[in-house]
């Protein structure tokens, strides 16, 4: 098939990164050339495509970056697939360019139909009008002017429309929708709900904060990268740190509050499930996911992650970490909006002055965690006394629990109930699965976290004493694919910093993404060789639990093998392993017990 001119074309469902509402977005491809005129020309094209369709003008978005160049705009949210095509059409025109015609095939070998962008201006015009009306549902606007109108919040997807969340919600068939008057308005509404988003701590803050709504009465349903959740049980697996997600846990029919993980992809990809929260938090700005829809650094990043400030409902609370200096940046943008900020420093300079003005902080003084809400301070414990916080020792979850207790009274839980849930939250090992994990097996300590960036990875290692350790340190890490190669080699530095005696380099099962199995390894086991770790002690194992056992089976009496772990189906099984070990009183060169894998020894590429 012809290469066409564009990365990626999708649907905005919902309050995105450039606007709040729905509409389409499109990325240049990479790599092609093109003047600002060719950009104003799409632009152009999108508005006549606009007024041909009857569609209002709304916002267009427009960003030039280090790969191209973002185009969005605003679009009915009754019509996004035709916006998608318009938008398509308006860069293909743009650019002086036609689609192909005939000849294309799509991977069954099945013809494919001509793009409108193949035909003449006037014909495609005139294709684009009859798909946005085929796909047209006025009773689906209709419904969404009366729920504003109600101020109760409406979710939609291909399938199902939703009114009112939780216990308080009600859902149709989008093919099968009421009218306006048949809707039961005086029994719908919110639930008291929070976003939380950041590069580190957002399933654990997430997770936090679902147990804080329950000891406060409420059952609560949470979405995060390990699937969506009510009362804390599961009902979905995955990552469902998107919108679908967000929607799953919102029509939850029990659910009088909702936490949602809400990760940059689905930010980027589709935009918020939800433009109307109580709450949001930004944990942490760090080095992730560069590369992709044109985010190349760290202020693009915050960008991102700062869409959940849109969602904050009037009186509602925006959460932000002041000891992360790209946020401390990007505040002024939120003036006017109610900010909360929390630090390790309970008299860092921007909570001081933050409070003086009336403002909402969190911070720790003299080893205790200390809550300053409508002019009053709330002793909420010894940090140390807090299971997550492993003693104090970490203290990217120190900043986890302080946060998260900003973002609890906002949501309307008293300071003693905070202070209880942050006293024993972490102590039992299925309170926050694979975060933080720690087994004594025969004298082997083992760590098993989601540890995924050289952020995160850095602050596992020190929380867990890797740099003051006695005995020897072994590591298995691996990274997904869709990173760009200098955040691969970041990692691989990361591990290498704490002068590892082994590491094994593995494939993320299911997180390839683009790129050949062992290829991630190949560029993590340049980098360790680069930065000093010796050939015999970096080995490629590209199975995790091969690389997990060939670990296990090296370590001795005293060693630390930490065991960043992504994904949740091989964890379930290296904890499955480890607890046999346990319970049989395994010692260090002892058999493992059986796993369902072969065991390719590990070799150096």
């Amino acid at each position: 098939m012809r290469p066409e001119p564009f990365e990626e074309s999708r649907r905005l469902t919902g309050c995105n990164v450039y606007f709040a509402g729905t509409g389409a977005a499109l990325e240049t491809a990479h790599g092609l050339s093109f003047d600002e005129s060719t950009v104003e020309r799409w632009q152009a094209n999108v508005r006549e495509a606009r007024a041909a369709l009857g569609w209002p003008q709304g916002e267009i978005a427009v960003r030039a970056h280090a790969s191209g160049a973002s185009l969005a705009f605003a679009a009915p949210m009754d019509q996004l697939y035709a916006a998608t095509e318009v938008n398509e059409w308006a860069w293909y025109d743009a650019l002086g360019l036609r689609a192909a015609s005939t000849g294309d095939v799509d991977e069954a070998g099945e013809p494919v139909q001509p793009h409108v962008a193949a035909f003449a201006r006037d014909v495609a015009l005139r294709m684009l009008r009859d798909r946005a009306v085929a796909e047209a549902n006025p009773a689906l606007l209709a419904l969404q002017q009366a729920a504003d109108a109600h101020g109760v919040p409406l979710l939609a997807d291909d399938d199902v429309v939703s009114i009112g969340a939780g216990a308080h919600g009600q859902e149709w068939a989008v093919n099968a929708l009421p009218s306006p008057d048949q809707v039961p308005w005086a029994t719908l509404r919110a639930i008291p709900t929070a976003l939380v988003t950041g590069s580190n701590g957002k399933t654990t803050t997430v997770r936090l904060l679902g147990a804080l709504c329950r000891a406060h009465g409420w059952p609560a349903a949470h979405s995060c990268t390990d699937g969506v959740f009510f009362d804390g049980a599961s009902l979905e697996t995955g990552d469902f740190s998107g919108p679908q997600g967000a929607r799953t846990a919102l029509r939850q029919p029990k659910a009088e509050a909702a936490i949602l993980e809400t990760a940059r992809g689905g930010m980027l990809r589709r935009g918020l499930a939800l433009c109307r929260a109580d709450a949001a938090i930004v944990t942490n700005i760090s080095v992730d996911h560069f590369g992709e829809y044109g985010v190349h650094d760290l202020d693009d990043l915050a960008t991102v992650k700062l869409t959940v400030a849109r969602a904050v409902a009037d009186g509602g609370l925006l959460v932000l970490n002041a000891d992360d200096a790209v946020l401390q940046r990007h505040a002024p943008r939120f003036v006017g909006q109610r900010l909360g900020w929390f630090s390790l420093d309970d008299g860092h300079a921007t909570l001081v002055a933050h409070r003086d003005a009336g403002g909402d902080t969190c911070g720790v003084r003299d080893g205790r965690l200390l809550l300053h809400v409508a002019g009053a301070t709330h002793d909420l414990g010894a940090i140390a006394a807090m299971p997550l916080s492993l003693g104090g020792q970490a203290a990217y979850n120190v900043a986890n629990l302080a946060g998260a207790a900003l973002v609890a009274s906002a949501l309307g839980i008293p300071p003693p109930t905070i202070a209880g849930v942050l006293g024993s939250f972490g102590a039992s090992r299925s309170d926050n699965p694979g975060r933080l994990q720690r087994w004594q097996v025969g004298g082997v300590e083992v760590v098993i976290d989601y540890a995924h960036n050289p952020d995160g990875l850095h602050g596992l290692l020190r929380a867990v004493g890797a740099d003051r350790r006695e005995g020897r340190l072994a590591i298995v890490v691996g990274h997904a694919g869709n990173r760009e190669e200098a955040d691969l080699r970041a990692v691989a530095a990361t591990a290498a910093a704490y002068a590892p005696e082994l590491v094994l380099l593995k494939d993320v099962e299911g997180y390839l993404r683009g790129r050949a199995s062992g290829e991630v390894a190949r560029i993590m086991h340049d980098e360790l060789l680069r930065r000093g770790v010796p050939a015999a002690a970096a080995l490629v194992s590209l199975d995790e639990m091969t690389a997990t056992r060939h670990a296990l089976a090296w370590v001795r009496q005293g060693d630390l093998l930490v065991l960043p772990t992504f994904d949740r189906d091989a964890r379930e099984r290296i904890e499955a392993m480890l607890a046999t070990m346990a319970d049989a009183g395994w010692q260090p060169g002892d058999a493992l017990p059986p796993a369902p894998m072969t065991e390719p020894v590990p070799e150096s590429p």
